[in-house]
């Protein structure tokens, strides 16, 4: 990987194109800078889970180019790009304990070393995990669960980390704790990182910029603190409604 991992990448999106079968036209161009937090923000089914997938190699473009760190992956596999991802359900084993689950991060074959191993150990008490190294993923609550996917982006160090409506499930206490592991991880690696949300508490949380995403398009691109309090694109005010930010 070309890209150090204690530097976040710049991921750049030059006029890429996508579409579903019979589905709408998406076209996004986007510029993030290296270590910068952005918010995705915008209604269901306007494009901010495509876009990551984009990101992450999950979706292939119909046309245009996706850089991250300068680099052209436009159309490279998931695996070769510099990039983690947390999904809304964690994407974990059910047979697999935390400990096997956070170590697929280091190896895909669990062939792991007493490097890979001291890693492993180090990221789970990082994110509060020690002494549940050897349960399953259906013996940990919901907010456990998430902190195992976090653990594995500990371990895999990479610039870029895509987080697709992860806490969407979470009680208020509990996603403002995973708030603040996300923000100790972007302290700590410096990564670049995109969340798509619909909460403006996370964006007010952990963002310095919001996107907003509509019909498939960038409808409108600036600072958080100028979107929440009003000053962004009427769009977007008619799209936060009542939720806008009172303090």
């Amino acid at each position: 990987m070309s890209v150090a991992a204690e530097k976040g990448a710049a991921v750049k999106l030059e006029a890429l194109t996508f579409s579903y079968p019979g589905g709408t036209s998406m076209r996004f161009n986007l510029s993030v800078a290296p270590s910068e937090i952005v918010a995705l923000m915008g209604p269901s089914g306007s494009g901010k889970s495509t876009l990551l997938n984009l990101v992450a190699g999950f979706e292939q473009p119909d046309s245009g180019r996706l850089l991250i760190g300068g680099e052209d992956v436009t159309h490279r596999p998931p695996f070769e790009r510099p990039v983690s991802m947390v999904f809304q359900e964690n994407n974990l084993f059910g047979h697999l304990t935390v400990e096997q689950n956070v170590g697929l991060g280091r190896s895909p074959s669990l062939r792991l070393s007493d490097d890979d191993r001291a890693a492993i150990g180090e990221a789970l008490t990082r994110t509060g995990l020690g002494g549940k190294e050897k349960r399953l993923p259906q013996a940990l609550s919901g907010g456990e669960r998430q902190r195992v996917a976090l653990a594995r982006v500990l371990v895999r160090r990479r610039p870029v980390l895509l987080l697709d409506e992860p806490f969407a499930s979470l009680g208020p206490a509990l996603r403002d704790e995973m708030l603040e592991l996300v923000a100790e991880l972007h302290r700590d690696q410096v990564m670049t990182v995109l969340m798509a949300t619909h909460d403006p508490h996370d964006a007010e949380r952990l963002s310095e910029t919001i996107v907003f995403v509509e019909n498939g398009v960038i409808a409108g691109t600036g600072a958080t603190a100028d979107f929440l309090s009003g000053k962004g694109p009427a769009a977007f005010a008619r799209y936060l409604g009542g939720r806008r930010r009172v303090r």
